[in-house]
């Protein structure tokens, strides 16, 4: 999806580019040559009106205009992540047909992150670990406020609702590290509520998945309680968790639907 983006930003700028830069020379070339001191420049009086130019000024926006639009339409669905056919396509190219892709569910808080791997029963918090070449489907949802989920090199951005579900998806296609933030600013701890992308071979994902289902921390919804108070990340520290709740990206859903609010834990009267 961030390649379709990518494509859609060039088009865009070459459209914009290929508006500006002529008009720019033509406007020039008009202000030279039909200066006052130009004695050598044709002047008619009486001219009034030529089809051509009005042709050309009409035309070229309105055909400018037609084709972004166009395009704007095929671009909404090609990053549509609710398609179903974005992920078939996907699977095809990536990893050959039958291949499933990995669901994630990522839960945001006052300021961290939290993803959680249903089928595996893990979490990481801070830190996103997924296959190269395998679809990733990402479920969202926010136990506080508004936030947006951004990888730019690997995904557009998505808005991630408190009390609702978004999606996204996506397929990484080069091993590596890459940044991945909150778009959407959130209060206190927003500059820091950042987190490692690390793509792997799908070897070192499984060696992965079994180290992390070895972690003594465990992860039910009394568990995430404690995790979500606002916390300032401002060293970047990461989590792994074991043995998580099946159902804790819906019962993190209903706590915000309830009226759950997860505030900071202020020191008793006359404490230092």
């Amino acid at each position: 999806m961030s390649a379709a983006d990518l494509r859609f930003t060039i088009l865009d700028v070459a459209v914009m580019l290929g508006i500006i830069v002529p008009t720019a020379i033509i406007t020039t070339y008009f202000l030279l040559r039909y200066r006052k001191t130009n004695t050598n420049a044709a002047y008619d009086p009486r001219w009034s009106h030529s089809n051509l130019i009005e042709l050309v000024v009409w035309a070229i926006p309105l055909l400018t205009v037609a084709m972004l639009g166009y395009e704007s339409y095929k671009g909404t669905y090609a990053v549509n992540p609710y398609d179903p056919r974005m992920i078939k396509t996907k699977t095809a190219s990536a990893a050959g047909p039958g291949h499933k892709p990995l669901n994630v569910d990522v839960i945001t808080t006052d300021w961290q992150w939290l993803f959680v791997y249903p089928k595996q029963h893990i979490a990481t918090a801070n830190e996103l670990v997924i296959p190269r070449g395998t679809p990733v489907v990402f479920h969202m949802t926010s136990a506080t406020v508004v936030n947006d989920f951004f990888i730019p090199n690997l995904a557009g951005m998505i808005d991630i609702m408190p009390g609702m579900r978004t999606k996204q998806v996506l397929v990484a296609d080069k091993i590596g590290q890459y940044k991945g933030y909150s778009a959407n600013f959130s209060g206190a701890g927003f500059s820091w509520m950042g987190f490692k992308t690390h793509v792997v071979s799908a070897a070192r994902f499984t060696h992965w998945t079994q180290s992390i289902q070895k972690s003594p921390r465990h992860m039910d919804y009394a568990q995430f309680n404690k995790f979500a108070r606002p916390t300032t990340n401002i060293d970047g520290k990461t989590y792994a968790f074991s043995h998580v709740h099946a159902r804790l990206f819906d019962q993190v859903i209903k706590g915000v639907l309830d009226g759950k609010v997860y505030t900071t834990r202020m020191p008793p009267p006359g404490a230092a």
